[in-house]
């Protein structure tokens, strides 16, 4: 079967704790939807081959990401940007990215105790495809990342996913979801899963002017 094609390009905000399942739920997304995963630790590995985690590297990928990002919208593509929106101005930029290029944006929340996560983080594997490129966390280091979010505010329209869910769950909630945002029509929540792995960047043709010259710029797990 071929993937979903949203109605309009779509820009997907994920929030949770390190360990909660966004990598692996941002990773099955695109294997459903026509959309782009853009990983920020891939990116770090891919640019540094030491990475330092610090606030001037962080900014270089964060910038990347954006860059990626506002390409993939504008040619009207949607995307999964995987990075923890950790703050109430990360995601506000991003609302306002999606917004400018006339895309929607859809925030998911991965709710799991810290307990959970934590272990989780102990026990990635790097050998596994949603481990490969995660940030190596010791115990002081996850409780001060995890002492820093801001969950999001009632004001905030998200969608809350527990981290403890099969991807089919997930994707479910998230198939309804995109339904009342009217970014899929009512026959579209019956389609069949595609199979994994398969690869369409081809935007949706009712998203507006399509340049096909930024078709070619994808980063996946």
């Amino acid at each position: 079967m071929a993937k979903l094609q949203l109605l309009k390009p779509t820009l997907f905000i994920l929030y949770g704790f390190p360990g909660s399942g966004k990598t692996y739920y941002a990773r099955q997304l695109c294997d459903e939807l026509q959309a782009a995963h853009v990983n920020s630790e891939r990116i770090r590995q891919e640019l540094f081959d030491d990475p330092r985690y610090d606030a001037q590297e962080n900014n270089i990928v964060r910038q990347l990401m954006i860059y990626m990002t506002e390409e993939f919208l504008s040619a009207g593509l949607s995307v999964v940007f995987d990075t923890n929106a950790m703050r109430l101005s990360n995601r506000r930029e991003l609302r306002d990215l999606a917004r400018n290029h006339k895309a929607e944006s859809v925030l998911v929340w991965f709710q799991i105790d810290a307990e959970s996560s934590y272990m989780r983080v102990e026990q990635r594997d790097r050998r596994k495809a949603d481990d490969k490129y995660s940030i190596p966390l010791d115990r002081a280091n996850f409780d001060s990342l995890t002492n820093s979010m801001q969950n999001p505010m009632p004001t905030e329209d998200y969608v809350v996913m527990s981290g403890k869910h099969t991807f089919k769950t997930q994707y479910q909630a998230t198939v309804r979801r995109l339904y009342d945002l009217g970014l899929l029509q009512a026959d579209q929540t019956a389609t069949s899963r595609a199979k994994p792995g398969l690869v369409n960047l081809i935007p949706n043709p009712l998203a507006g002017r399509v340049d096909p010259s930024r078709r070619n710029i994808s980063i996946r797990n």
